[in-house]
């Protein structure tokens, strides 16, 4: 199967509030997808349409080839969910808690057992697997909601949020996980916090007012959002940026404009191919002792600022 989600003229309204208007998507199946949008965008209506927590208004969506929107509820064989805020009960340990889980999906005890060791060990919590949930910190939870989501090897993996509510180090903890798990499972992950989107996500799409704005490779959307501008930072120990070799830069026709500062010198070009065929030589022919020379790349966040304005 080439497609682990699709979704064809997917809507939900509350009242008068249209919160996800048709949306039409298919994401690859083996997949890191980032689902882009500031809050209130419809990512959460999404999501919990996909896993059948809400019934559309209108259209259709599967999850690994099952419809989920028509109440099917073999659908919930294939995937695992992590809402936004996970809720525990408080007095269980992990183990007893993924114990409870794996009853609810029917594993047998061997299976049972033998999977509650294996996704503790691949969150890392279990050293952690005694205490009681309730003294868990936000990361642990995280990882724990994961480990819960995964519990019976689901195809497809849907994350709502699962950073926003975490500090830089929980962050990383939970980043790290979802990157370890890219080939073995299709991960769907929705977030406003596009800087983790970038770091670990493959494939990427943007949804604003409840609408699909684009779908696309990660590596190629920032690439046709590339800029024009060459950084170029050199070496202290060659002394101060000789005025001759900006004087010469900003003479090529090719050139737009030149800045120097403190970060180094930024050539603004017209003509990109040209540029990157003669800019590095002419700076080294000058002499100048060259640390650093880079096309400025645009982020996902500016990216995503100018798309969605």
């Amino acid at each position: 199967m080439n497609e682990a989600l699709r979704c064809e003229g997917l809507t939900k309204r509350y009242g008068e509030v249209l919160a996800l208007d048709h949306l039409d998507l298919e994401v690859p199946a083996g997949s890191i997808f980032g689902f882009l949008g500031r809050n209130g965008a419809g990512k959460t209506t999404t999501m919990r349409l996909l896993v059948g927590l809400a019934h559309p208004t209108a259209g259709r969506a599967w999850v690994a080839g099952i419809e989920t929107t028509d109440g099917d509820s073999t659908a919930r064989d294939k995937f695992g969910y992590l809402p936004e805020a996970p809720a525990f009960y408080g007095w269980m340990t992990p183990r007893e808690y993924l114990d409870y889980v794996g009853r609810l999906f029917g594993l047998p005890d061997a299976e049972r057992r033998r999977r509650i060791e294996e996704v503790l060990t691949l969150v890392d919590l279990k050293e952690a697997a005694r205490r009681r949930i309730g003294g868990f910190s936000g990361g642990m939870r995280q990882r724990l909601g994961i480990a819960q989501a995964l519990l019976h090897r689901p195809p497809v993996l849907l994350l709502d949020e699962p950073t926003s509510a975490l500090d830089p180090a929980g962050r990383h903890e939970i980043l790290e996980l979802l990157a370890g798990l890219r080939g073995e499972v299709t991960v769907f992950f929705s977030s406003h916090i596009l800087a983790d989107v970038e770091r670990i996500c493959d494939t990427v799409a943007i949804i604003h007012q409840g609408r699909l704005l684009l779908v696309e490779a990660r590596e190629a959307l920032l690439q046709r959002y590339a800029l024009n501008t060459a950084l170029l930072e050199f070496d202290p120990a060659g002394g101060p940026i000789p005025e001759k070799l900006l004087e010469g830069l900003r003479a090529f026709p090719w050139v737009e404009g030149v800045t120097a500062d403190l970060q180094g010198v930024r050539v603004v070009v017209r003509d990109v191919d040209t540029a990157k065929r003669a800019l590095l030589p002419y700076v080294v022919g000058q002499g100048a002792l060259l640390s650093r020379y880079e096309w400025v790349r645009p982020t996902l966040e500016e990216i995503f600022l100018q798309v969605s304005a």
